[in-house]
Parts: structure tokens; C-alpha cells; sequence
């Protein structure tokens, strides 16, 4: 004997994500792309500003040492310089520099190694230009006015000023040096305290946002409890709606769907009672007879008329609903340029052969409007035969049409014993008679008005009962339609 084993499946909501939690994913993620934008931004900023200020500070030093060279005289001889390495003692006494910055005059000596004048100011040893022999040699030796030298010790930024030498003088060169790790530690420091600040932020976002999207979706989580709790039976759960914002809206239109499915499902339930009424007497008389039907020749030809005439008649019922269930669908109407007259009068031939009636065309309305004339002519010949079921032989029915801009008309008028004021709106429900109109000449199932309200409002339209001088009723077709 084998043993079936089970294995738990994992269902879709298993594996959904709330809503509030994707909320807070985006938040997270626009916020973290927000806040890295800042502060790589931030950063970017601070080191452009870094090396504009360097590159000020360069062009400043040179510029006033050029302005020195073309201008300056030797204070204790009160002539121009002949010595570059005078010159450059004398205009370093004169200058202060910045923490990060080296102010150095550089001459040629008997080695490789450049002659270094320099400031009494020291940096630390690791980082100070004038202790660097391999550095000093290339600026010095270098045909560029400025650079970078990008040394174990940190990038330095550096821009000179070559002095031609009179006579048999060394030529020399005034040079500036900037130091600009010390900047960029600032900007990179500025850039690591954003990044803490963000991320405080963004745990403080992820709270709030929490807590936030939680109350905004409370009302979607009722909802949704709402609706898992709803059953064909039980319909009559609402929501409550509190505030004027989109979420009472939702609210308020869920609470309007609920309304109109319980009026649907409560009208389907009345179908169904009403349909399988009409249809199980039928079913009853043909069993009935069929149960004491005798051998008798007349008998058995009368019992099969009486069977044959309720088939007929539950075969028009399920027609009539097949039709009425057809009226959902998009393409129960079939509209097209249609002449009104010719309609109306084609209508009125047809009508004339369903009893001994004084029959009155009442007017045309001479225009073309877009409609179904199949639907239409049925419409108004279910209207007419209601008209003769509810008359006599030689009372008068007239049927007409109207137009009045992009609306037309169409009505059947009888005299008969018209309908009751309380039966006026619900004579056009399926299975549904009037009182006063309610007699032995009709077999119908009362879904013949109903048939004709579907037509109507497959047109955009409607059906209206209208009082009839004299007596009687008139029902009037109103359709909305566009020439």
C-alpha cells in the first residue's frame, strides 16, 4: 500500500510583499540616492574650490615676484639686482606664507643639487619641499612655470619664475609650493560627516516613513479585510470613512462597489426565484398531463397540444433570457445609418398584423440617425404587442416617432386600462406585471419590457411611461444619437 505524502506549497501571499514595506524600499532607496548626490556633490565642490584657492595663490606669489624682479632695488645699494641670489634673500625677508605653503629661491650650485634659499619657517620634516633633493632637481630643472609632484609624502602644487642672471651670476628661480593634502583632508573630513549625518537620516526616515505608510495604508488594509470577509451571503459589511483625503475616496467608492453588488446579487437572486418559477410551471402542466394521460385518441391529442403549447411557451422564456443575457455583451447593438421615416412605417406594417386593432401612424420624424433597426423594430413590436394584450378589438394604438436635436422618440400609444402609479418603475424588471394590466388574455413571463429597457439603454437610452389622455399608456423610447 503506497502512503501519500503532502508537502506544504508556499502560496502567493507567502511570498508578497506589503505594500508598506515596498513603500519604504523606495523611500530608502530615493533617499539614499538623494543624500549620496548631496554629499559626493559637496565634495566635489569642496575640492575645485581647493585647487581654485591653490591656483589663486600660485598666480598671487608669482605674479608679485615678477612685479618685485622688474621694480625692486637692493635697499643697501638703492640699485637694481645684479645677483639673483641677493634678489631672492631680500624679497623672501619681505613675504609670510601661508601654513601649507613654501616660499624657496633656487640657484645653481657646483653639484646637481640646486642651491635652496629659503624662509626661517619650517614644516615637518616628512613633508617640507626643501628637504626633498629629487624634487628640487626636477622643478628646477623643468621647463614648465607650474605643476604637480605627486610625492610619497602628498601632492604638492608647485609654479616658478625663472630670474635671468646679469653677468657672470647663477641663474636662479623663484618657486611656490603648496601643500594641498591638508585642503583635501578638510574637503574629504567634510565629505565623511555628510555620510554620518545621511545615515542618521536615513534611520530616522525609515522610522517615520514606517510609521507614516502605516497610518496612510490603514484604511487599504481594512479594505482588503474587508473584502476577504465578503461572501455571496453576507454583503453587508462597509467601511467606515474618516477624513476628505484619496484614501476616503477609496473608501467611499468600495462602500458604492458593495452597494451596487448587493443590489446585483440580490437581483440574481430574484432572477433565479422568478425564472425557476416560470419555468417549473410549465414543467408541472406537461408532467401533470402527461401522468393521466389516457388511450383515449381525443385525449391523448388534447394532452398533446396542451404539452406542446407549454413548450412553446417555456422555449420563448429561455429565448427571452438568452436575449436578456445577450444585452451584456458589446455587441448587442449593431448601429447604422438608419432613415427614421422608413424605420417608423416599417414598424407600423408589421404591428398591424398582431390583432384587429385601430391602427394609427402617428407622425414621422423625417431624419437618419445611427441605431440598430433590427433591435429597434424589435423594441417597438414588443411594445405593440404589450399594447394588444392589454386592449380590445377595435381600440385604437398609435405608433410614431419624433426628433429633438440629437435626441428622437419613439412611441406605441393603446387606451386599455393603462398601469398603476406603483407599477410604473417596476413593470420594466424582468418577471415583473403590472397590477392593473395583469390579466388571463397574456401568457408572457413579463420579460418582454424588460427586453425593451435593454434595447433602450444598449443606445445610451431609455424607456419611459408616460401618461395618455383618454386613458391608457403610452411607452416612449428615448434615444441619444448623432445624425
Amino acid at each position: 500500500m503506497t502512503t501519500a505524502v503532502t508537502t506544504p506549497v508556499k502560496t502567493a501571499d507567502s511570498r508578497r510583499i506589503s505594500a508598506r514595506v515596498r513603500i519604504l524600499l523606495w523611500l530608502l532607496v530615493v533617499m539614499t540616492a538623494a543624500l549620496a548626490a548631496v554629499a559626493t556633490t559637496t565634495r566635489s565642490i569642496l575640492l575645485r574650490d581647493v585647487d581654485q584657492r591653490i591656483s589663486q595663490l600660485l598666480t598671487q606669489e608669482t605674479g608679485e615676484f615678477a612685479n618685485f624682479v622688474s621694480q625692486g632695488v637692493d635697499p643697501e645699494t638703492g640699485e637694481r639686482f645684479g645677483d639673483p641670489r641677493r634678489l631672492l634673500r631680500v624679497f623672501l625677508q619681505r613675504q609670510y606664507s601661508d601654513p601649507d605653503e613654501e616660499l624657496l629661491g633656487l640657484t645653481r650650485a657646483a653639484g646637481p643639487k640646486p642651491h635652496v634659499i629659503r624662509q626661517r619657517r619650517d614644516l615637518p620634516d616628512r613633508t617640507a619641499l626643501w628637504r626633498d633633493d629629487d624634487a628640487l632637481t626636477r622643478i628646477f630643472a623643468s621647463g614648465a612655470a607650474s605643476g604637480t609632484l605627486h610625492r610619497p609624502q602628498g601632492e604638492l602644487r608647485w609654479a616658478k619664475v625663472e630670474i635671468d642672471p646679469a653677468g657672470d651670476a647663477a641663474p636662479g628661480a623663484f618657486v611656490v609650493a603648496f601643500h594641498a593634502d591638508q585642503e583635501r583632508a578638510l574637503a574629504d573630513e567634510t565629505f565623511r560627516t555628510l555620510l554620518a549625518i545621511s545615515g542618521v537620516a536615513l534611520l530616522m526616515t525609515t522610522g517615520i516613513g514606517w510609521a507614516v505608510a502605516g497610518r496612510i495604508l490603514a484604511p487599504v488594509r481594512v479594505v482588503r479585510m474587508t473584502a476577504a470577509q465578503l461572501t455571496e451571503q453576507d454583503l453587508t459589511r462597509r467601511i467606515p470613512v474618516k477624513g476628505r483625503d484619496d484614501i476616503a475616496a477609496l473608501a467611499e467608492t468600495f462602500n458604492g462597489m458593495l452597494d451596487r453588488l448587493e443590489r446585483a446579487f440580490a437581483a440574481q437572486r430574484e432572477f433565479v426565484d422568478d425564472a425557476g418559477h416560470e419555468l417549473r410551471t410549465p414543467i408541472t402542466i406537461v408532467r401533470g398531463h402527461l401522468e393521466v394521460m389516457g388511450d383515449d385518441p381525443a385525449d391523448r391529442e388534447e394532452t398533446v397540444r396542451l404539452v406542446t403549447d407549454e413548450l412553446d411557451r417555456m422555449s420563448r422564456i429561455v429565448e427571452d433570457l438568452l436575449l436578456l443575457a445577450k444585452a451584456e455583451r458589446p455587441d448587442f447593438i449593431s448601429p447604422e445609418p438608419v432613415q427614421l421615416a422608413e424605420l417608423t412605417a416599417d414598424v407600423f406594417v408589421k404591428a398591424r398584423t398582431l390583432g384587429d386593432r385601430d391602427w394609427v401612424l402617428d407622425g414621422v420624424a423625417d431624419r437618419e440617425a445611427r441605431l440598430d433597426p433590427q433591435r429597434i423594430t424589435q423594441a417597438m413590436v414588443q411594445l405593440a404587442q404589450n399594447a394588444v394584450q392589454h386592449t380590445v378589438p377595435g381600440q385604437r394604438i398609435r405608433i410614431g416617432s419624433q426628433a429633438h436635436g440629437d435626441r428622437i422618440e419613439l412611441h406605441v400609444t393603446d387606451h386599455g386600462p393603462g398601469v398603476q402609479p406603483q407599477d410604473a418603475e417596476v413593470i420594466f424588471e424582468r418577471f415583473r406585471r403590472g397590477t392593473a394590466r395583469r390579466g388571463a388574455r397574456t401568457s408572457g413571463a413579463g420579460l418582454g419590457l424588460a427586453i425593451v429597457r435593454a434595447i433602450a439603454e444598449g443606445h445610451r437610452g431609455r424607456v419611459e411611461l408616460r401618461p395618455t389622455d383618454g386613458g391608457g399608456a403610452t411607452f416612449v423610447l428615448i434615444l441619444e444619437t448623432s445624425s
